[in-house]
């Protein structure tokens, strides 16, 4: 995938709106969740490899 160039005297720009409260609580609850789950899914992958003493 190549990057996209701008013709000669066009300019692109992008304005995006402001993200409502909404939006916003719900992107982080989204980022929060995913994290959570990577984290999760590393120490299950960990705990496997982990050898067991007996005390």
């Amino acid at each position: 995938m190549g990057l996209i160039k701008e013709p000669e005297g066009v300019d692109f720009i992008i304005e995006s709106t402001p993200l409502t409260e909404k939006e916003k609580k719900e992107i982080s609850d989204f980022i929060k969740k995913r994290k959570a789950e990577k984290k999760q899914s590393t120490k299950r992958r960990f705990s496997k490899n982990v050898k067991k003493e007996n005390v």
